[in-house]
């Protein structure tokens, strides 16, 4: 997808700060914190959203939740916790429509959320 911010971050075409890389994600650090550890996993594969999740799609899904966990423990999170999220849609607060998890740490969290 020429036009995805996400897209031109994996294929290096926009800098960024990237933490993990391998044939299927990429994770990188995200340029508006919302704490101490915020991170974004990616998976190289252009889903825009949620809803666009194909059955195709679902082990490089649990791929991306498998790196969030082994940035979690890079990070030092694990033993204390830290949240995985995926907004959908413009009301979850999804701006850029390139599927990602967040990866929250290194505070306690509130809920609800939002």
């Amino acid at each position: 997808m020429t036009d995805c911010l996400f897209c031109k971050i994996i294929e290096g075409e926009i800098g960024s700060t990237t933490i993990y890389s391998d044939d299927d994600v990429v994770a990188i650090e995200d340029i508006n914190p919302q704490a101490p550890v915020h991170l974004l996993v990616l998976p190289r594969k252009h889903i825009a959203t949620t809803m666009d999740i194909e059955d195709d799609d679902l082990e490089l899904m649990g791929r991306c939740l498998a790196v969030a966990k082994l940035l979690a423990k890079e990070k030092g999170i694990e033993q204390t916790g830290f949240r995985v999220v995926l907004n959908a849609g413009p009301d979850a607060g999804q701006s850029v429509y390139h599927i990602h998890y967040h990866v929250l740490g290194g505070r306690p969290m509130k809920w609800p959320p939002g």
